[in-house]
């Protein structure tokens, strides 16, 4: 019998693992790396996928269905798992009754995101099993793997991609589901209730739980010596793997390690035994060699190898071969070519009104942190998940001389933008949030969140209501207006800012890319084109400076109308009127 093999991203892969190994239920909040691995899944009928308001509560649920006996995975980029360490650490003592995956996938390089961090050592501060993919198949294979460790030693694992494994594809063996039933459910209070008298008890069987799995990680198959070579010995995981292998092929012996937490001590010290000089090539932080050096065993590491950014073979190849890296094109001769808000985006105008008012602006992460970008130019501060608000308390203490305005999206604001809100109204602060609502989860990839009235098997549910909200956090002066409609928001946000108290401005239209469908008449310029260039302060791509004269590229330009306002000439028109 042949066996079926379909090409996969790394993240489709985790989404078939899950089906095939069982999985019941699955959540998580959106973020690049990571966001089609729920995506995918909510194909499967067996499984059920919730978008969560956050991280946290994604790991949450998932952990909740584990104690009900279920076979669960939180899916996450880097930075969700730091919303998410909160019941991570705990779950780590409790364990599991059905077995249990975090994904966290990380971003080498910062392709999307707004710092790179390490996320394995995450899985040892948490004392949880780590497992690293190399390929799109143990991506999928991994799934499995990891729910067989979790339930065998009790404990949480997490499986950590990266962007390149998230996003590249190979070839994946496709197999059919393990239908499991549920584990049995039982009140288990000293188990599941971290209460400190429960928790020291459980602090002491985590540690029990971790020295076999320590002990399991030398046998464990994906922990393996590989090839034969002479020149080279190379303790290498992940990404890493494939970066080493292409840079030295046959020339090298490779340990290629996949438990990764807890280290196989025993198999490491026997390859290094086995070798005069042993490199340890990993992307990221020192996370293998901190600890095979806390062994005290002798290895060569970060002092040749970058730190930062990603690896390559290039790299490798240019420290060990003396292989010049080769330079195709200097960052000087790339075009510049930064990322922009879409033609029709409802947040363009928003910020071209913000700046008119002379305000300190802070905004967060979403499609609008490329306000920042000139010719907008009009964020000062982004952070993190919901430190919009934060900051512009902060800031709002410290210079009660400054108007001051946060900007947040519709999605972030439910991630972790409520509390922050609620804080400024409990500490007196003085500020304009404005909450950018064009009802979807934008920059990822339009996913759905409790603010949009939909699952992410696109069932019809009750949406949260902004404005009940906002006013349920106290917030008295609240407006509602269309972000289209620059005189509209200019006077909402004129009012809000002189009303001596927390305002919340809500701008809602839906995301251009919605939008797009609709097919809306465009605009060109017309001959009364004084040349002023007000328009090319909104900085939408449509427009286009041409010499003398301000032109509108028909075939992005998608009507929003903006520039009308803009324009004090009459001198933009509907095509073809």
């Amino acid at each position: 019998m042949f066996s079926i093999k379909r090409l996969l991203s790394g993240n489709e892969a985790i989404a078939r693992g899950a089906y095939e190994a069982g999985v019941r239920a699955a959540c998580a909040y959106p973020g690049t790396p990571s966001t089609e691995i729920l995506e995918n899944m909510a194909q499967y009928d067996e499984i059920y996928c919730e978008w969560a308001p956050n991280e946290k509560v994604a790991v949450e649920v998932a952990q909740g269905a584990s104690i009900a006996g279920a076979r669960a995975i939180a899916a996450m980029k880097h930075v969700g798992v730091n919303v998410a360490a909160d019941p991570m650490f705990s779950f780590a003592y409790t364990g599991v009754n059905g077995g249990f995956i975090l994904v966290s996938a990380d971003d080498p390089g910062m392709h999307s995101s707004q710092n790179e961090q390490d996320n394995r050592y995450y899985a040892k501060f948490m004392k949880i099993a780590l497992l690293e993919p190399s390929d799109s198949q143990e991506a999928k294979d991994f799934v499995a793997a990891g729910l067989e460790i979790s339930e065998t030693f009790d404990m949480p694992v997490m499986l950590r991609t990266t962007t390149r494994i998230s996003h590249s594809k190979g070839l994946v063996e496709m197999g059919e589901r393990c239908e499991l039933p549920l584990k049995n459910y039982e009140k288990n209070v000293a188990k599941y209730v971290v209460i400190p008298a429960n928790a020291r008890k459980l602090r002491l069987s985590l540690e029990e739980r971790l020295g076999r799995l320590a002990e399991y990680a030398n046998t464990f198959p994906g922990n393996r010596v590989e090839g034969n070579g002479a020149e080279f010995a190379v303790i290498t995981s992940g990404i890493a793997y494939q970066y080493a292998r292409e840079a030295l092929g046959d020339r090298a012996t490779y340990l290629k390690l996949s438990l990764t937490f807890p280290l196989p001590d025993t198999l490491i010290r026997e390859f290094i035994a086995a070798h005069p000089v042993v490199y340890v090539i990993e992307e990221g932080e020192p996370f293998l060699e901190e600890q095979i050096k806390a062994l005290g065993l002798k290895v060569i590491g970060k002092e040749l190898f970058p730190r930062i950014g990603e690896l390559s073979a290039a790299i490798i190849r240019q420290k060990l071969l003396g292989e010049n890296a080769g330079n195709p094109a200097l960052a000087s001769d790339i075009p510049v070519r930064p990322p922009v808000l879409c033609p029709g985006c409802p947040h363009r105008g928003v910020f071209y009104i913000i700046n008119k008012l002379g305000a300190i602006v802070t905004s967060d992460i979403g499609c609008y942190s490329l306000g920042v970008l000139p010719p907008l130019s009009a964020v000062e501060t982004c952070v993190c998940m919901g430190a919009s608000i934060g900051n512009a308390m902060g800031i709002a203490k410290m210079r009660p001389d400054k108007k001051v305005v946060a900007t947040i999206g519709d999605s972030t604001f439910l991630h972790s933008g409520v509390t922050g809100l609620m804080d400024v109204v409990y500490n007196k602060g003085i500020l304009t949030l404005v909450i950018l609502d064009n009802s979807i989860t934008g920059m990822t990839g339009h996913q759905h969140h409790p603010g949009t009235g939909f699952t992410i098997k696109g069932e019809p549910v009750r949406q949260v209501n902004l404005e009940a909200l906002v006013r349920a956090c106290g917030v008295e002066k609240v407006w509602i207006v269309n972000a289209m409609d620059l005189d509209e928001v200019e006077k909402a946000l004129r009012a809000a800012l002189n009303c001596g108290e927390p305002a919340v401005v809500i701008t809602r239209q839906p995301c251009a890319l919605i939008e797009k469908e609709k097919h809306r008449t465009g605009y060109i310029v017309n001959e009364q084109c004084k040349y002023c260039k007000m328009c090319l302060k909104l900085g939408c791509p449509a427009l286009e400076n041409k010499p003398g004269k301000v032109s509108i590229n028909e075939a992005l330009c998608n009507g929003c109308g903006v520039c009308v306002q803009v324009c004090k000439f009459s001198a933009i028109g509907k095509a073809g009127i």
